[in-house]
């Protein structure tokens, strides 16, 4: 009768899993994803599965009041796992809306009349590779706005770049101190700029790796028609992989990890009024720079910081969902990381300023929330994803049951909850969320991301400013053991752990009863997900690339002969040749389409394919550099391609 009974609850399971499942691919079929409508009502079931599933997990999963470890260990998991819950609650609310102000640029292109505005364009600069900043401020220098002046701000004190800077027909300035980090730098200049006649009516603020397109600066003040807008943002994109898509060779078929933020939930912030700056590739209006007193230096995260002193002296923070600018994303996992967590820290720092959610302030109600919203995110998600990879150990070797949960009622309640998540998530997004990569990128910062939130929150002030190394070599294996080590202890305690359930009683215990099944799958699924990320952490050589390279016709001039070829990649001093056969070390030139004739000689040849080495003028160089960056297609991948990243991640796995 009992089996019956237990196979009754798992049939009624399973079919309320497939009726969601059933619900989600209608839905795919007959939402729009661009209506608030749907949305709305996608979001709503969103959260009312995830309230089902907490309130069970905290009705019939936790360990009884008592002075007990498993009581501890228990309550603390769901405890994590309610907080992260509630961060996904706030997340669909925030996402129920989207706004697009394309339309909006459109319809006021060239509001000023005759008289067009004057725009400081300012790169701030510590210590970044030549090869890096030439781009930008070619790039800058390249806008189609006829009153931009651009000023590099060299926190670095470089005598080359005085140099080019002065080649180039740019402003160079330094001071004398590093005071503030890059928001004392942007200030410093603000306040040289405040001392002229004719200072600008708007800065536009580009980080030393990111190079505007032709056409960013206009695009942005178009939105600055209204006067109470303060500030423009738009999205950063990237033109090398970051280091989960390179290290695990998904860079053609998985978007960076940034993409879901500035794609999806910049624009639906922007739907509720509290979309922020995030630094770079933003234009701010000179009037409200001078009314708040510059940009604030009491976070490292000056930007976000920024966008709450203008909300409080009456200026809104806007968002334009266009591809204007393409930058450097931190091209070595340690760098990842290290961003990521003064992000963390930096909001930290907010939340315990006087412009924090619960702070004596002219804040709006949605700004605290905005706020807030954040701050959960950062304390809850990815100590929840450490958390989730760490507790079930406690079972196998201390037999204490974190989640004390039969089959039926882990398919009834968690996976309909999990399976129309996803689906909305990614039904808003194109497909951007993937659970294992989506995993990965959280466990990997998790534990300097969880150390930024809790020092930041005890401790909110006298951090340094951690900048994002950015270039360099990148041409060798690197095994990032540091970072690698707490994952490598954990996959080999999970492994010990499983081996110990299932061929000894000695350690892992029946008390849980069926509970033991969901800790297996749970178990099971975590080596899988440590596995992969030590897969990350072995950082796989660098070359120059670009994503959007796409092959095309070009001509060289080999042993007085022209001949017809294939380009495959083109980059700031090589190029990739296919269809003819040379020697290495020949001579020869290419015949590029915009860039003219140029000598060039055989780097490497194999078989009829070749890598060349360019030998550029100057002019030839800047329109090569304006070609690649400037003038193209923003080569970000926008969607993922789901049969090659599973492909990638098991080929990639299987090498450990």
């Amino acid at each position: 009768m009992g089996g019956l009974l237990y196979g009754g609850e798992l049939w009624s399971a399973a079919m309320f899993c497939m009726v969601v499942f059933g619900l989600a691919l209608v839905s795919s079929a007959l939402l729009d994803r661009t209506s608030t409508w749907h949305r709305s009502m996608l979001f709503l079931v969103s959260g009312v599965l995830t309230i089902r599933y907490l309130f069970w997990r905290a009705t019939e999963t936790l360990a009884p009041a008592a002075w007990s470890w498993e009581c501890l260990f228990s309550w603390a998991f769901f405890g994590l796992e309610a907080a992260a819950g509630l961060s996904s609650l706030s997340a669909f609310l925030i996402l129920s809306r989207i706004r697009s102000r394309s339309l909006e640029v459109d319809q006021n292109r060239d509001w000023w009349g005759e008289a067009p505005p004057k725009v400081a364009v300012l790169i701030a600069t510590y210590n970044e590779d030549r090869t890096v900043l030439e781009r930008t401020i070619i790039g800058a220098r390249s806008s189609s706005h006829p009153h931009c002046d651009v000023i590099v701000l060299d926190d670095g004190r470089r005598p080359w770049l005085e140099q080019f800077c002065l080649l180039q027909n740019v402003r160079y300035v330094q001071r004398p101190d590093n005071k503030g980090s890059k928001a004392g730098n942007i200030n410093h200049a603000l306040s040289l700029l405040a001392t002229e006649g004719d200072h600008p009516d708007f800065v536009a603020v580009l980080d030393a790796d990111f190079v505007p397109h032709t056409n960013f600066v206009p695009r942005a003040l178009a939105l600055f028609h209204h006067p109470d807008i303060g500030l423009v943002q738009t999205p950063q994109h990237f033109f090398n992989p970051d280091p989960i898509q390179h290290n695990l060779g998904l860079s053609r078929s998985y978007p960076d990890e940034q993409r879901f933020f500035f794609d999806h939930l910049q624009p639906s912030r922007d739907a509720w009024g509290i979309a922020f700056c995030c630094g770079t590739s933003s234009v701010v209006r000179w009037q409200a720079l001078q009314k708040v007193g510059g940009f604030p230096t009491e976070s490292v995260t000056e930007d976000f910081m920024l966008t709450l002193v203008l909300q409080e002296a009456g200026y809104r923070t806007v968002y334009l969902n266009e591809a204007l600018t393409e930058g450097l994303a931190p091209e070595g996992l340690k760098e990842y990381v290290t961003q990521r967590a003064r992000w963390c820290l930096g909001l930290m720092q907010i939340a315990r300023s006087r412009l924090g959610p619960l702070g004596v302030n002219g804040l709006r109600l949605r700004d605290r929330w905005s706020v807030a919203d954040s701050v959960i995110f950062w304390l809850s998600t990815f100590s929840f994803r450490l958390a989730a990879v760490t507790f079930p150990l406690l079972y196998w070797f201390f037999n204490i049951t974190v989640v004390d949960a039969n089959v039926p009622d882990i398919i009834a309640y968690f996976t309909p909850y999990y399976i129309w998540v996803l689906f909305s998530l990614n039904f808003v997004s194109g497909g951007l969320i993937v659970p294992v990569v989506n995993d990965v990128s959280q466990l990997l910062g998790a534990i300097p991301i969880t150390r930024a939130a809790i020092v930041g929150l005890v401790k909110p002030k006298g951090h340094p400013f951690s900048v994002t190394a950015k270039g360099g070599d990148r041409t060798k294996v690197v095994i990032q053991w540091r970072l690698m080590m707490p994952f490598l202890v954990l996959f080999a305690a999970t492994v010990l752990g499983l081996v110990i359930g299932i061929f000894s009683d000695s350690f892992a215990f029946s008390d849980a009863g069926e509970g033991k099944a969901v800790i297996l799958f749970w178990t099971i699924y975590n080596l899988f997900i440590l596995m992969v990320t030590l897969a990350v952490c072995v950082e796989l050589p660098r070359v120059e690339q670009h994503l959007a390279d796409h092959p095309e016709r070009c001509i060289i001039l080999y042993e007085g002969r022209l001949k017809r070829v294939w380009l495959t990649d083109l980059t700031q001093g090589t190029a990739r040749i296919r269809g003819l056969a040379l020697k290495p070390g020949a001579p020869l030139e290419v015949k590029f389409r915009d860039l003219g004739d140029m000598p060039a000689h055989v780097l490497e040849a194999r078989g009829d394919g070749s890598l060349l080495s360019l030998e550029l003028s100057d002019v030839q160089y800047e329109r090569l550099l304006k070609r690649l960056y400037v003038e193209g297609v923003v080569p970000s991948i926008t969607s993922t391609k789901l049969s090659a990243i599973v492909s990638a991640v098991f080929k990639r796995a299987s090498r450990l």
